[in-house]
């Protein structure tokens, strides 16, 4: 794939939280023999973003390849973590995919999609399984300051989106990706039995 932009949109990883049902920090966990925050920067870089920015919090964590940001405000839930990160980007910084740490099974190739509908006029670019909106989520940064105002408790870039529809494109990511999330030992378990990717 040709860019045929300056400056390519950041990654903003959201792994701050403590994983109290599964019992410890999400980002530290390993699937595959690869850390979770690992598999989650990997898939940011590799789907064309850059810098990547890693929002820790309830795990002390370094991440080749990142810049970890740390959210001491973890606690109040992902809002604060969401605000942290785009606090944190460069000024320069045109947009940003914003990904989960939980969800392994998003690609590369659904960050570039989102990237692709960036590259052709969207303000704000959401993953769409099954016709559902999830993650990850690609914001221009005119709505930066917006995104944060609205993010609170556990709620990220949700409310935002819902008082913006015109703003949002959905994009179609099944068959590349999955948004499958790891809350559970029940789900990890689940996952390791999953063929490797």
């Amino acid at each position: 794939m040709t860019l045929h932009r300056a400056v390519s949109p950041a990654g903003l990883l959201l792994a701050a939280g403590e994983g109290s049902r599964l019992g410890r920090p999400k980002a530290t966990l390993e699937l595959d023999g690869e850390r979770l925050v690992d598999r989650g920067v990997r898939t940011l870089r590799d789907g064309g973003c850059s810098p990547v920015l890693v929002v820790a919090g309830a795990a002390q964590i370094e991440v080749i390849g990142a810049v970890v940001v740390p959210n001491p405000d973890w606690r109040d839930g992902m809002g604060s973590s969401l605000r942290a990160g785009l606090a944190a980007l460069p000024p320069a910084c045109p947009a940003a995919v914003v990904a989960l740490v939980d969800q392994p099974l998003v690609t590369p190739a659904a960050v570039g999609r989102l990237i692709e509908a960036y590259e052709a006029g969207a303000e704000i670019a959401v993953a769409t399984y099954g016709g559902a909106r999830r993650n990850p989520v690609l914001l221009r940064a005119g709505h930066f300051a917006g995104v944060a105002e609205a993010a609170v408790g556990d709620q990220g870039a949700r409310g935002y989106l819902r008082a913006n529809p015109g703003l949002v494109t959905s994009v179609p990511c099944d068959g590349v990706a999955a948004p499958d999330d790891i809350d559970t030992p029940g789900d990890l378990a689940a996952f390791d039995r999953r063929e490797p990717r």
